[in-house]
This record gives structure tokens, C-alpha cells and sequence, in this order.
């Protein structure tokens, strides 16, 4: 589904091809979402996975619903989501790989947060009731939704010259998908029950986890400058002391310093 020419020295990512085994992290969040939307459609477990999405119950203290909504499997009985599925772990597996275990669960757990941190403010600027409504709250947003949203947008950012193959035909550069999967919600939110807040936490999702993996590898390079500025700086002022117990002094070179006092071993080394 894409193609990329990595650069000498570098891993050739293999979207879509044989790319190896997955890691146990990617394999174990497929597991959790499969298994949270099949146990959806029993009496027995709906109800806990009601506690688990996003809804408005996070104002009267169910916040751990920020945390777990990405997780919780969702949507209707249908291969469609099987094909999500499938997309999912085929970006997931390369944004894996790429950042590591992690930065990876820091990314979506920073992402998520936010993107459902939006949402619920929408909502409540909306003036809707808290009450249980007929729908579930954010149906653009819960579960394998989300996830998407973010590894879509990971991948873009961090793959921007990959030529991605959309719908398996059209070839595009992967840093076009932040704007793709954003007018793809948008067509989503046309539809009743028209989800405004769950289209703006979409967005806030998307956006933030642009910043997240921009704003730390601008970090990582400050923080590597620092360290190694710390260094030489350390090493200078070691050299310094070994040099004044040592009794070494500077030599001057031929620049015409010729009053510049010489150390006791400067004659030996002319």
C-alpha cells in the first residue's frame, strides 16, 4: 500500500508487505480492540464497556474514560471493521518500530486525552443535557477511531516523502494524510447525528500529535546540543586542573610570541 526508498544505512519500511513480525505492544492493542468490540454485543458485558468510552460521566467523576475509550472496540457488526483493523495494524506496526514502546504509548495517551479533553468541551458549550442520551456520545471518536486518527497522522509526520496508495490506486505522499483523515471526519460529521464534538476532537488529536512528535525531536536535538556542550565543558576545565598540578604551560607558536613564558618542558620539546 506505500512504497519509500530508505536511505542507505536505514530499515525499509514495508506498509502492507512482508515485514516482519509485529512487536508483542502492537499484536496486544489489536487483541484488546478486537476483544472489546465483540463483547460489546453481550447483556453481560455491555454494560462495563459503557463505564469504558468517552461520555460526558467524565464531569461526574469517571475520568479513567479519557484513558480507555481508544481501546474500546466500536461500531456496528461488520467487515468494515475488520478492514479498519487491518489498517490499523498496518500503521501501527511502522509507527511502532519507529518510536519505540515509549514515546509510542506516550503519543497516543497524550493525544487521546486531549483530543477527548476537547470533545467534552464542546459538548458542554453546547448546552446539551449530561443525562444518557439516545446515542452514544462521539461516535466519530470512540475506540479503533481514534487510534487511527493518531497512527495515520504519526505516520505522516514522521514518513512525510512516502507515496501512500489511496483506496490502493491514487499515490500520495503521506504528509497530505493530516489533511486527508481531517476532511474524511469532516464528511463523517455531515451525517446525523452530525458530531461536532467528536470532529473537533478528532482534529485536536491529529494536531497534537503533529506537535508531540515535531516538539520532541526539537527537544531531543536541544537537549543532545546541551549535553554535549556540558561535556567539552567539563573535559576543558579537567584539563585545566591537570595542567596547573602538572605545571604545564602553553607554547607559544610562531606567531612572534616570543615573550609569552615558557614551561619547564618547552625547551625539551624544541
Amino acid at each position: 500500500m506505500y512504497t519509500r526508498s530508505a536511505p542507505p544505512g536505514r530499515p525499509t519500511l514495508s506498509f502492507g508487505g512482508m515485514g516482519g513480525p509485529p512487536a508483542r505492544d502492537v499484536i496486544v492493542l489489536l487483541a484488546v480492540v478486537f476483544a472489546t468490540f465483540s463483547l460489546q454485543f453481550f447483556q453481560f458485558s455491555a454494560p462495563t464497556l459503557v463505564l469504558l468510552r468517552l461520555t460526558q460521566a467524565v464531569w461526574h467523576g469517571f475520568v479513567w474514560q479519557l484513558v480507555t475509550y481508544p481501546f474500546i472496540g466500536f461500531g456496528g457488526a461488520s467487515l468494515w471493521f475488520l478492514f479498519q483493523l487491518l489498517i490499523l495494524f498496518w500503521f501501527t506496526r511502522d509507527v511502532f518500530a519507529q518510536l519505540g514502546r515509549r514515546h509510542f504509548w506516550r503519543m497516543i495517551l497524550f493525544a487521546s486525552v486531549a483530543g477527548g479533553i476537547v470533545a467534552l468541551l464542546v459538548q458542554l458549550a453546547q448546552d446539551r443535557s449530561t443525562a444518557m442520551l439516545d446515542f452514544l456520545p462521539f461516535p466519530l471518536m470512540q475506540g479503533q477511531l481514534m487510534l487511527l486518527s493518531i497512527m495515520v497522522a504519526a505516520f505522516a509526520t514522521m514518513n512525510r516523502r512516502t507515496t501512500i496508495y489511496l483506496f490502493f490506486v491514487l499515490p500520495i505522499e503521506a504528509r497530505w494524510f493530516l489533511g486527508i483523515e481531517i476532511l474524511f471526519a469532516f464528511i463523517e460529521f455531515l451525517q446525523p447525528p452530525h458530531d461536532l464534538a467528536g470532529f473537533l476532537g478528532i482534529c485536536a488529536a491529529v494536531g497534537l500529535t503533529y506537535l508531540y512528535l515535531t516538539k520532541s525531536s526539537l527537544r531531543r536535538g536541544l537537549v543532545r546540543d546541551t549535553r554535549l556542550r556540558l561535556q567539552r565543558f567539563w573535559i576543558q576545565r579537567k584539563m585545566n586542573r591537570m595542567r596547573k598540578k602538572s605545571g604545564l604551560r602553553a607554547v607559544p607558536g610562531d606567531r612572534g610570541d616570543r615573550d609569552v613564558r615558557r614551561g619547564p618542558w618547552s625547551d625539551k620539546i624544541h
